[in-house]
């Protein structure tokens, strides 16, 4: 166990320098005084807007990971920490204000989103609510589980995990904290570009149902719209906000370690690799970049239509970030549009469970309604191109299951026959919510407009046909160019998948987990189009009805950490493998400790690892931590309470020669529940 006091972080040239090569009111809450910035920039309208960054990782061993329902999939490790981004735009003249925060997440369930809430209440009363502020996720599949109130998100995690949960939510506050704090006048310039080569549409059979102008709209049955919102003071790009469909599915399911997937990779290279920044320094950071999703629903990172596999799925990962991060880098070197005029926002909630949709929203000029959730058996099947699930279903027919659909559950109940067929139901699971809730049923949709710009909350996954109509409804009603409304998908809770009626009649993967039936995306044009309607006339709308807190009802089947013990005539931190004594750039420098259970403290805002070089003065240095891309920490149990951490580095090309050395931090509980930190340094080695 090393004696030695962690050395004072100092940001690098090494690992830089090797990444460069390879229904509700307005929310029109007023400006607090205190602080104001005196002037604007030199335009008729200016905007204050403050930027944040946050860690938001959660547990990283022994806990279920989130998104492709495989109870084998349990996390072992870390490859990348999660963060949040917020943004917070006010415009100065109507003193109104939205939040954006970005989270590196699998999924924004309506726990999270209550929790956030209730903190920025405590914070700032009033000025931000659900009206004005949007929570998205970026829908890793790489993250941690059990932070649900739904039991469905819980099962893979055997129950409710409040560190998870805890860090998620703290994570996604802080950054909204320093978001505001970071209130300052700045210019925000829109503009738009095409990317291709990086998704592919993984539901074609479904897309190729759709009317000619919604085919035509997409050539290659692929959205390849990326659009970006920056944020400029003084001439600078301090900030960026980038819209592109795709899944973070670029990560198999296969891989044990937490990672913020393609989404993630984009963000931390444009903030770390290339603007420097470091993550676990006080302060602003001189740059912010996220990357949120749109209407990803059916686009896929995995060209070739095949699942991802490990440990090949970490360049590909790489890869596919990469190209969001050149097509945004690419639009933020365009002059776009300068945005202005008003700031606003509208949040109603809606039970899916029980909507009567117009006939103008149908498309058959009928009236229908929606129904209670069903989970239909090729949503039990799994998306076969990202991640296949159970075994024994298959996407689209399911004989099976339509049988058990057309002879006992249509037959007892005529209503959901309506709204469901032609779903082969596997599980009825708004019955079983009236037990104990297992997925939400009223959800929130919200509309925000900065400037031109306008963004369409959606608690779920939207095709990009989907999407375009929700875009169509939306654009019409504000006279707004469809290019600037577009779908913020996994924002505020989520209810699975939303498809066209001609997809959901497929039934492919995302027709079936379309959960309130064929006419769900119906009803969801229609709330679009009152939301929109009370934005552009400036009337108000009744809330709708919000969703129950359930923090009260969670159920945790998964025991916590009972004791750690070093392995036999050892003690905490001790090296159980060195690494070389030499390496070279391109190598990989690898060293086992004797550790401790990474879940007695999920390291929130600091770090396992250092990777240190020694300067010339003998100082050591710090120029990597487990949240860089190179470095990955990897626990495993050792018989009954030990652990063995294995620490590996990567070692960028460019990087400088020099001595290193591997440090692990970590906390070990004992019988009596204290928890204690632990050191380990590795013997230094050279790289060359």
């Amino acid at each position: 166990m090393s004696a030695e006091p962690r050395p004072v972080r100092s940001r690098r040239t090494v690992l830089r320098a090797g990444a460069l090569t390879g229904l509700g009111l307005a929310g029109a809450t007023q400006l607090a005084a205190p602080g104001r910035a005196a002037a604007a920039p030199a335009r008729g309208r200016g905007f204050l807007v403050g930027r944040g960054l946050a860690d938001a990782t959660g547990e990283v061993a022994e806990v279920g990971m989130m998104g492709y329902g495989r109870f084998d999939q349990q996390a072992a490790g870390l490859h990348t920490r999660l963060r949040a981004r917020a943004f917070v735009v006010a415009d100065e003249e109507s003193g109104r204000r939205v939040m954006l925060i970005v989270a590196d997440s699998p999924m924004i369930f309506s726990s999270v989103h209550q929790a956030v809430l209730r903190r920025l209440a405590d914070a700032y009363g009033d000025l931000y609510t659900e009206q004005n502020v949007l929570i998205t996720a970026t829908h890793t599949h790489a993250g941690p589980g059990g932070y649900s109130h739904h039991l469905l998100y819980n099962t893979t995690t055997f129950g409710f995990h409040r560190k998870t949960f805890e860090a998620v939510a703290d994570g996604l506050f802080e950054a909204a904290q320093r978001a505001h704090d970071d209130l300052s006048p700045s210019e925000l310039v829109l503009s738009h570009g095409t990317l291709t080569g990086a998704s592919v549409n993984r539901s074609r059979t479904a897309f190729d149902r759709n009317p000619k102008a919604d085919r035509d709209h997409f050539p290659d049955a692929v959205d390849t719209r990326t659009t970006l919102l920056r944020v400029e003071r003084d001439g600078r790009t301090v900030g960026a906000v980038n819209w592109f469909p795709v899944h973070s599915t670029s990560m198999s399911g296969d891989n044990r370690l937490i990672s913020a997937d393609n989404k993630g990779y984009a963000a931390y290279h444009w903030e770390r690799e290339v603007h420097d920044v470091d993550y676990l320094a006080d302060g602003s950071p001189a740059f912010v970049s996220a990357f949120a999703q749109t209407n990803s629903g059916d686009m896929s990172p995995n060209l070739d239509l095949q699942p991802p596999t490990t440990p090949e799925d970490f360049a590909h990962t790489r890869a596919n970030g990469l190209r969001q991060y050149e097509a945004a880098a690419a639009q933020a070197r365009q002059s776009g549009t300068r945005l202005s005029g008003t700031v606003d926002s509208r949040l109603v909630y809606v039970d899916l469970s029980d909507v009567t949709v117009g006939p103008e929203f149908t498309g058959d000029g009928r009236t229908h309604r929606t129904s209670k959730p069903c989970i239909g058996a090729s949503m039990a099947a799994g998306s076969m191109e990202d991640g296949p699930a159970f075994p024994g279903f298959e996407e689209g027919e399911n004989p099976f299951w339509d049988a058990i659909s057309d002879s006992l559950v249509y037959t007892v109940s005529p209503e959901l026959k309506q709204a469901q067929a032609p779903k082969d139901v596997f599980v009825p699971i708004g019955e079983i919510n009236r037990v104990y809730p297992w997925v939400q049923e009223r959800v929130p949709v919200m509309l925000v407009r900065i400037g031109a710009l306008h963004l369409i909350g959606v608690p779920g996954e939207v095709t990009v046909c989907a999407g375009l109509r929700l875009r169509r409804t939306v654009a019409g009603i504000m006279g707004a160019d469809l290019d600037d409304v577009l779908v913020a998908g996994y924002s505020n809770a989520y209810f699975h998948y939303l498809t066209t009626p001609e997809e959901y009649d497929a039934q492919q993967y995302e027709g079936g987990s379309t959960l309130f039936g064929r006419w769900q995306l119906p009803a969801l044009q229609q709330t679009a189009a009152a939301l929109a309607t009370s934005l552009r006339d400036g009337t108000r709308l009744p809330l709708g009805p919000k969703p129950p807190d359930l923090s009260d009802e969670q159920l945790s089947l998964q025991p916590g950490v009972v004791l750690d013990a070093p392995p036999l005539l050892r003690t905490f931190g001790d090296v159980l493998v060195p690494p070389r004594e030499t390496y070279r750039a391109g190598e990989r420098a690898e060293a086992v400790f004797a550790g401790a259970h990474p879940g007695n403290d999920v390291h929130r805002g600091d770090t396992y690892l250092e990777i240190q070089r020694r300067d010339d003065d003998g100082t050591w240095r710090t120029v990597a931590d487990d949240g860089d891309w190179p470095t990955r920490f990897h626990w495993a149990r050792d018989g009954i309470a030990a652990s063995k951490v294995t620490i590996t580095w990567d070692i960028p090309q460019g990087t400088a020669p020099g001595s290193y050395r591997i440090v692990y931090h970590g906390d070990a509980k004992s019988l009596f529940g204290a928890i204690t930190p632990i050191t380990g340094t590795s013997p230094a080695f050279v790289v060359r």
